[in-house]
């Protein structure tokens, strides 16, 4: 088994029986600046801050690839409920200065088994740097 990285208690891995990874990922991150108007000439910029990182990535879970689609999905929900902060690691690198909020979620369900239970999803996340 081949462990890719894990969110929480959530592992990205992939071997013979699972194949559970993330794709699309992106990080990202901004400064805030404030600027002050001035009469009769050039407006004057202040850099006021960083902001919290972002990151966002797409996790497939299929059940045929050994993934319990619904518990997973339900894991995901109740970590972005209940505002957990979460590590983020990927490779052997921890990515952020401490811990991952999930702020947003969007979940495509693509299709079902033939007594209606969802067979697989494909849920796309977005995480806030949280610090200590």
């Amino acid at each position: 088994m081949a462990v890719v990285g894990c969110l929480g208690d959530i592992v990205f891995q992939v071997s013979d029986e699972k194949m559970e990874t993330i794709d699309k990922a992106k990080w990202s991150g901004s400064a805030r600046y404030a600027t002050h108007q001035r009469h009769n000439t050039n407006a004057l910029t202040e850099f006021t801050g960083i902001d919290p990182d972002r990151f966002e990535f797409e996790i497939t879970l299929t059940h045929e690839l050994g993934v319990d689609v619904m518990s997973e999905l339900v894991k995901l929900w109740d970590y972005e409920r209940k505002g957990e902060a979460l590590r983020l690691v990927l490779g052997d690198k921890g990515y952020g200065k401490y811990r991952w909020n999930i702020t947003e979620h969007s979940t495509v369900f693509e299709n079902y088994d033939k007594w209606g239970n969802l067979y697989s999803a494909v849920m796309a996340i977005k995480l806030q740097e949280y610090l200590r």
